[in-house]
């Protein structure tokens, strides 16, 4: 069966609510739902499958993951970065050289992994550097291709060592999003370029004659974190850019200074720039709900999964998750379903993607687990049972 060309009829469904539903898919989106009365034969022609009261939830949008950093598909290799970026950066350069199996074969092994995972949809960054050139882009170009009917990937071309200190990446950027990259990347523009400026007028530049999306790094934290924040809100608005631009991690929105803060969230919502979280482990976090009660877009990616930067991560959006939930101190079931919110529809928002959800409408992308209620699918995060795509059994 072909995405958006079958019928199915998910049978005995428990949604969140805790009830039994039947959910007919159609053309890759959920076409009916009714209360659950065992009487299978209510439904129309297409395929059944019975859930037996498993639950179903939106498929996970993971919303920023390095697929070319990985070392995941070979042997481990102990953690050896030091403490800050530019000690990072500087460490994986020295270790990508000799990493095996190859880097798309490593690439791939992850993907596969973040597939079983259920992730339907991801957004990923490939280095671009003096060294590299282009060719991390042109691997998942092509991995996008040849795994187009499973996954929606969006790559980042992304200068983990930097723009304006590294001469002629802000020109390998330009040509990377040219050879297909839906996103120009950013670093730290002030801590790792020392200049701002420069780096800002080269990637928005590269955004708008490309018509493409911006993705920046932003480590830094507090008063120079949030000026930057600032400064990337007043490009995206002057360059009628809102709803494209996200800066991942924006540490500095955990700041104590509350008037920063609100000044920050205030232009982050005015200009439309979303924020990406990973809930880093030591690192401040952004506080999720002050920045959506401001209007803020927020989402969460899995970022490194067992690479130079990271020994950890699974690849599961259940995991992040959970590891929203602790960061953020949640607990009670709707701050729990808030967590995972993060992990699914306002990531598939945050990327342009089609609403996913459990309404008529809403885009057939689903996972079905063992568990009694949301808040038990992320306190245990259970094997996925089945990963639905497009309305169509997908593993």
């Amino acid at each position: 069966m072909a995405a958006g060309t079958s019928t199915l009829h998910l049978l005995n469904a428990r949604l969140a609510d805790g009830g039994r539903w039947t959910l007919t898919v159609r053309d890759g989106v959920i076409a009916a739902r009714s209360p659950a009365t065992g009487a299978a034969a209510a439904v129309g022609d297409g395929t059944r499958l019975d859930l037996a009261g498993a639950l179903v939830l939106p498929a996970p949008v993971d919303g920023h993951v390095h697929l070319d950093k990985t070392f995941h598909g070979g042997p481990w290799v102990p953690h050896q970065a030091g403490a800050s970026v530019r000690e990072r950066i500087d460490c994986e350069r020295r270790l990508r050289r000799d990493a095996r199996p190859a880097v798309a074969e490593r690439a791939e092994a992850l993907l596969r992994r973040l597939l079983a995972a259920g992730t339907t949809a991801l957004r990923t960054h490939a280095d671009v550097d003096e060294k590299i050139g282009l060719a991390h882009v042109e691997m998942l170009l092509r991995l996008r291709d040849a795994y187009a009917g499973a996954v929606t990937m969006q790559i980042v071309a992304f200068p983990q060592s930097g723009v304006m200190r590294r001469p002629g990446v802000a020109a390998l950027l330009d040509d990377a999003v040219a050879a297909g990259a839906d996103l120009v990347g950013g670093l730290d523009p002030q801590s790792i370029d020392g200049d701002a400026a420069g780096q800002l007028d080269a990637v928005f530049a590269i955004a708008q004659r490309r018509g493409a999306g911006i993705d920046i790094h932003l480590h830094d934290a507090d008063a120079a974190g949030n000026a930057q924040l600032r400064d990337i809100a007043a490009r995206t608005h002057a360059g009628g850019l809102a709803g494209r631009v996200t800066v991942s991690h924006a540490f500095s929105l955990g700041t104590p200074d509350r008037s920063d803060f609100e000044r920050t969230a205030g232009a982050l919502a005015r200009a439309g720039v979303s924020i990406l979280t990973s809930a880093p482990g030591a690192a401040p976090m952004p506080p999720v709900k002050p920045l959506l009660e401001a209007g803020v877009s927020v989402f969460a990616g899995s970022d490194n999964i067992r690479d130079s930067w990271s020994p950890l991560g699974s690849g599961d959006m259940l995991d992040r998750a959970m590891l929203v939930a602790w960061r953020q101190g949640y607990r009670s079931d709707a701050d729990l379903a808030l967590a995972y919110d993060l992990c699914a529809r306002r990531g598939a928002q945050a990327l342009g993607l089609p609403s996913r959800g459990l309404d008529i409408g809403d885009c057939a992308d689903l996972i079905v687990v063992e568990a009694d209620a949301m808040g038990d699918a992320i306190a245990r995060r259970p094997p996925r049972k089945y990963v639905i795509r497009g309305g169509v059994l997908a593993a």
